[in-house]
């Protein structure tokens, strides 16, 4: 295994696992809405593109055809959409959830009505970490000449995929983006719905 395989192995791991442990030890001080939306972030990233881009459902290559033979013994492809799915809900969603509660104040009121501020911070981080997973995490998989599926959110599928910028001979292209730039909208209005139906407690404030 090269030191770059380590690298996405260490990464997907603990970007899947980590928070979900801070998950079950903080359960006591976090709001009660956010195992809920924790739950279904993790579901609707799976349903949404995961399994799509895992398996190769529709027109497009499974994850085993497109990497490196050492990543399908670390990662295989029964679990490797899990541990996207873990980390999407956990590490971005959550994350993202966290920073823009950061930016703007610790104000528990931005998950209880639209603040288009909070949200550009979330959307921001959300289409950020993934141009960064596409340019240095994953860019073996994705480059270019390996053929995602179609996917519920990412509905330009193969046949419409333009390139649309490079670096460093990496390409990032439209498919991949599309997730990224629809569910944090998706996500933002499931916290809203929830956390009127369900009592907020105040986040701590970790001083």
């Amino acid at each position: 295994m090269s030191s770059e395989e380590l690298r996405v192995v260490v990464v997907v791991y603990l970007a899947a696992i980590a928070p979900l442990v801070v998950l079950l030890a903080g359960r006591k001080h976090l709001p009660n809405w956010v195992p809920m939306i924790y739950v279904g972030s993790v579901l609707g990233c799976a349903v949404g593109w995961e399994l799509w881009f895992n398996y190769g459902w529709l027109d497009g290559e499974p994850v085993d055809a497109r990497r490196a033979m050492a990543l399908n013994i670390w990662l295989p492809k029964c679990i490797n959409w899990l541990m996207n799915s873990l980390a999407d809900g956990g590490a971005i969603c959550l994350g993202g959830l966290w920073l823009m509660w950061l930016a703007t104040g610790k104000d528990s009121a931005v998950f209880k009505s639209w603040h288009w501020g909070a949200f550009g911070v979330l959307l921001v981080w959300c289409v950020g970490q993934n141009l960064v997973v596409e340019l240095f995490l994953y860019h073996d998989q994705l480059a270019n000449g390996k053929v995602l599926s179609w996917a519920p959110l990412a509905p330009s599928g193969p046949y419409f995929n333009p390139t649309l910028f490079e670096l460093n001979e990496r390409g990032v292209r439209l498919q991949t983006q599309i997730p990224w730039l629809v569910f944090p909208f998706l996500l933002y209005q499931a916290v809203i719905l929830t956390t009127r139906k369900i009592p907020v407690k105040p986040l701590p404030t970790l001083d």
